[in-house]
């Protein structure tokens, strides 16, 4: 086996090998077998929530478990393809074998990073608005891109998405959506997308065929449970009705039913429109606005256990996260990690996993140089 392939192996033996320790295997074996039992008891559902989160704990262990082992299956089959290959002079088959290393050793790093996700929220599912910055139908039309694109991204990675409210813009795009996006680590792994995205093109909107520099922001909170107590008092927030307006079809009632919430004490704002009452919506907006002020709290622990100026000014209009370069060159360059591609329809088709990943490890180094 050449020595490329050996730090392969190497590799994903280590990276199976630090999953066992951060499940506590033998721990998690008897917890998951506890969890079956308990799925069996149909009294459990007696009370739905309790059941819920068992449900969910037994999925995630579940599915741990059976990526190391899928894992280790894994780097056993491709180490016999490779030995049958070499018995038998055949180069294909080798090829074969190695090619499954090279991708078990990338799934081994993702899932070994996606351990790491051990925030008080990263775990949850999460909120993600968008917001046109100035520049009208240009940016407008950026934010339905950006859009597209995060969709894209949690459909391609088994995440349920909702629309809760968009605003068209005058000729194109949105002046702003947020979607709820569903799934285990959906916040882990969308929380380093907050900010301000910079796109470079020829508009389609400019008859005279000129560059234009558009802007919008990304905003992403994280679901909050029941169980975590948030104060809000109705006396501080502004309550706003008005008639629903969006690209149309069956998601958008065109009824006075639409419910905007303001938060005066930190001026948060948000809405809801697509469902059918104007009390639906209403507890929307108030589970909406539970999580920002959760998020809130939660930016301001990572500053003070971080000693760093509080996250809030990483989303201001001043501060971009990622450029998107379309002409005269192609280029998506994140200005936090240095990480860059010229694929720039992959990364607009929702290939972000190397930004997300990349931006996830730094923030891990930087709280683990920090601790140390």
């Amino acid at each position: 086996m050449r020595a490329e392939h050996q730090a392969l192996v190497d590799k994903i033996k280590q990276s199976t090998a630090l999953l066992r320790r951060h499940l506590d295997w033998d721990n998690a074996l008897r917890r998951l077998d506890e969890l079956n039992a308990l799925s069996e008891d149909p009294e459990l559902w007696n009370n739905a929530s309790r059941a819920q989160t068992l449900m969910r704990e037994r999925n995630w262990l579940g599915d741990s478990i059976k990526g190391v082992r899928d894992l280790e299956q894994g780097l056993e089959d491709a180490l016999t393809l490779i030995e049958l290959g070499d018995a038998e002079d055949d180069a294909e088959t080798v090829a074969e074998g190695e090619a499954q290393l090279e991708q078990l050793a990338r799934t081994a790093g993702q899932k070994e990073l996606e351990s790491l996700l051990s925030g008080e929220a990263d775990s949850n599912d999460c909120y993600l608005e968008v917001n046109a910055g100035a520049g009208g139908t240009e940016a407008q039309d950026w934010a339905q891109m950006l859009l597209r694109m995060y969709t894209r991204w949690a459909e391609a990675h088994g995440y349920k998405v909702e629309y809760l409210e968009e605003s068209d813009g005058e000729e194109a795009g949105i002046k702003s959506a947020t979607v709820r996006i569903d799934g285990r680590n959906a916040y882990g792994w969308l929380k380093t997308e907050s900010g301000v995205h910079r796109l470079v093109r020829i508009s389609p909107y400019d008859s005279s065929a000129r560059r234009h520099t558009s802007f919008s922001s990304v905003w992403v909170y994280p679901v909050v449970d029941d169980s975590i107590d948030i104060v809000i008092e109705e006396k501080d927030c502004r309550i706003d009705v008005y008639r629903a307006s969006g690209a149309g079809g069956q998601h958008v009632n065109r009824t006075e039913s639409a419910v905007r919430i303001t938060h005066n004490p930190t001026g948060i704002v948000v809405q809801c429109q697509t469902q059918r009452s104007q009390h639906q919506n209403k507890d929307a907006c108030w589970k909406m606005l539970r999580a920002r002020l959760y998020e809130l709290e939660l930016q301001k622990r990572e500053a003070e256990a971080r000693a760093l100026e509080d996250t809030k000014t990483d989303i201001g209009w001043g501060h971009q996260i990622r450029s998107y370069v379309l002409q005269p060159y192609q280029m998506v360059k994140d200005l936090r990690t240095h990480v860059e591609t010229s694929d720039t329809s992959g990364v607009l088709d929702g290939d972000l996993d190397q930004f997300m990943a990349a931006s996830l490890a730094s923030r891990l180094g930087g709280a683990e140089d920090a601790a140390g």
